[in-house]
């Protein structure tokens, strides 16, 4: 890397800070376009992802980024490597046109398939969750780092990361396989950082997500002791052909 890396995940976090707040300029104050695969994208979106490519670029110019609406308008690199960025810059675009503060700035760095840096920033909360591949931690309105670790789950049942927007038949299937204590309902990457933070045990999905989509919140609950695994049981991995994710199951720690 161009950079020492305790010095660059902190350079991230001032990038996701910054995209953070480029979207809070805007909150509540745009209507949402439609993409060719129909999913809504506001100017929110563009100007959040036009500070982290251009934060990306001067911090590494040498590893490649796939950004979510690079992609989408067919700009993104045709082959990135073992090593690049992925990059959601506004993930959550419901719950920011919503405004129930529920979406999230997600920056990772993929190595050799693994989602090692990350950084989740969710400006409208005044939380942001990071990690440099080892330690994973929470920053709360700008304050102190505060270390995070990712819970066993406890004898009375689990309580589930359930999404507010994107919820099926699939999860409630799941839901019926499981001893359940109680559903945490939250929108974007953020129900990664719940089990990450041990507010939740396990995040179930089952519906269509992009790699940029998870990268980050999988970076940051791999650090704090959790995992994201395929329905079949593998490891979820990254550069896949498509950038399109299988179901997954997010946990915490194993009993």
């Amino acid at each position: 890397m161009t950079a020492p890396e305790a010095t660059l995940i902190q350079d991230l976090i001032a990038l996701a800070d910054e995209a953070g707040a480029a979207i809070m300029a805007l909150y509540g104050k745009v209507e949402a376009r439609h993409k060719d695969d129909r999913s809504p994208v506001t100017a929110a979106d563009e100007a959040a992802e036009r500070v982290i490519l251009a934060g990306l670029r001067r911090l590494t110019p040498d590893i490649p980024v796939l950004a979510e609406e690079e992609a989408s308008r067919g700009d993104a690199p045709d082959a990135v490597g073992s090593r690049f960025w992925l990059v959601d810059p506004l993930d959550g675009t419901k719950e920011f046109l919503s405004r129930n503060g529920e979406f999230t700035v997600n920056i990772a760095l993929i190595e050799n398939a693994v989602p090692t840096l990350g950084v989740v920033g969710a400006p409208a909360k005044g939380v942001l969750y990071a990690t440099d591949g080892r330690t994973a931690w929470r920053r709360r309105d700008g304050g102190t780092d505060e270390a995070i670790a990712a819970r066993v789950p406890p004898a009375e049942g689990l309580t589930v990361a359930v999404s507010r927007s994107h919820r099926d038949a699939a999860t409630d299937d799941f839901l019926k396989t499981v001893k359940v204590a109680g559903e945490a309902v939250g929108g974007s990457s953020l129900k990664f950082c719940l089990v990450a933070e041990g507010a939740a045990d396990c995040y179930p999905r089952f519906g269509r997500t992009m790699e940029w989509d998870t990268a980050a919140g999988h970076a940051v609950l791999r650090a704090a002791g959790g995992s994201v695994r395929t329905v079949e049981g593998e490891e979820l991995a990254y550069g896949k052909a498509g950038r399109d994710n299988p179901s997954f199951i997010a946990r915490g720690r194993d009993a």
